[in-house]
């Protein structure tokens, strides 16, 4: 099917993307892999190329359009060239909207243009050591000394926690508070002292993605450096996780997709018993399941974003999308490995990559047993 949710300003938007994917990040993924994280330097040649903060006011250094659909097409353009290091995802998607909606005119003047250039990275701590998808559980505490929060407590599994300049952090705030009204956001900026990076953590899959363990030990952040109103963290959070969900849900269409594409591929020029193996009627079959099961996740995953762009999109929507999408990747993965027999365990083969890269989708951004709960939820509120 066509896909209608792109006009002109859209598609020459893709043509950039693309040959900026093609250029500037291809060549280099193989060794990003090995160094276990993406040179500082994409990120500055992105923010050149005007695919950071494309929502980002203009006075800012920012492309100026409200559009989530520019994000989405960064976000399969990298999937198309199976580039799962580079962390633009996390900036456009996940922090982009806190720092736009929450941060007062100061602190936009502060960090949005470094933002939008590349030259500040971010990222956003919530899970710590013995918390993931219950927030509330969050043990990472601040304490007001004078006109400073003392930080002080661990996370862990942080996308870009390496290279991050900016790290929103997710910290309790109200020790006497109970419930949500307890977390606030504090901004944690590069060179604060007690402000510390654990190691690189090393990942079954995403290998070129830094994922580290952060760590607060008496770090005075400035009440300059609050996110929006005390006591309302929680509520952010809520409010924000909706786009970061369905930005999962983006990538795992699109790598259904790529799946596809590199396994029709490969059964073209792969022979067996004398012919092509697409010639036989098992692999066929498998492949006319996989590409309606793409067909249809492509339409579900463009209304999705069509509903977002016009502000309908649901808590519910997104954790439907976001499961739904990421336990298909696996499925289709899986089956594509299949297809490539010996070779699809070879990592030097695309489909063995996307092997162990899709299986996290159905753990980060909230367990997808956490978004059944909160469809469960929905059918009886």
């Amino acid at each position: 099917m066509r896909r209608d949710i792109f006009d002109d300003d859209h598609h020459a938007f893709r043509d950039l993307a693309r040959t900026f994917a093609e250029r500037e990040v291809a060549p280099h993924h193989e060794q990003w892999e090995a160094d276990g994280q993406v040179s500082r330097e994409v990120w500055l040649t992105a923010g050149k190329a005007g695919l950071l903060g494309t929502d980002v006011p203009e006075q800012y250094g920012g492309g100026g359009v409200e559009d989530f659909r520019y994000n989405a097409i960064v976000t399969e353009e990298m999937v198309r060239i199976g580039a799962t290091g580079v962390g633009f995802m996390l900036q456009n998607d996940v922090v982009a909207p806190y720092l736009l909606r929450l941060a007062n005119s100061e602190q936009k003047r502060r960090w949005l243009p470094g933002f939008c250039s590349g030259e500040i990275i971010t990222a956003i701590a919530m899970t710590e050591p013995g918390t993931g998808s219950d927030l509330q559980g969050i043990q990472t505490a601040a304490v007001r000394d004078g006109s400073d929060w003392v930080l002080n407590g661990a996370k862990t599994f942080i996308t870009n926690g390496i290279l991050s300049d900016l790290v929103i952090v997710v910290a309790k705030t109200d020790a006497g508070s109970a419930g949500s009204r307890a977390f606030s956001l504090l901004v944690v900026e590069r060179g604060m002292p007690g402000f510390e990076r654990g190691r690189r953590l090393k990942k079954v899959g995403l290998k070129a993605q830094d994922t580290a363990e952060l760590f607060f030990t008496d770090v005075r952040v400035p009440a300059a450096n609050v996110l929006g109103e005390l006591g309302q963290g929680f509520i952010y959070l809520m409010q924000n996780l909706p786009q970061e969900r369905l930005s999962i849900a983006v990538a795992c269409a699109a790598g259904i997709e790529r799946a596809l594409e590199v396994t029709t591929r490969y059964t073209r020029e792969r022979h067996a018993f004398g012919k092509p193996i697409s010639a036989f009627q098992n692999t066929r079959f498998e492949l006319a399941e996989v590409a309606t099961q793409a067909q249809v996740a492509r339409v579900f995953v463009d209304r999705c974003i069509s509903e977002h762009v016009a502000g309908r999109l649901t808590v519910t929507d997104a954790a439907m999308a976001k499961w739904w999408t990421s336990d298909l990747l696996k499925q289709v993965v899986d089956r594509c490995v299949q297809l490539h027999g010996g070779y699809g365990y070879m990592l030097e083969y695309p489909i063995a990559r996307a092997f162990v890269d899709s299986r996290v989708h159905s753990i980060f951004g909230g367990t997808n047993e956490i978004m059944k709960e909160i469809i469960g939820r929905s059918l009886f509120d």
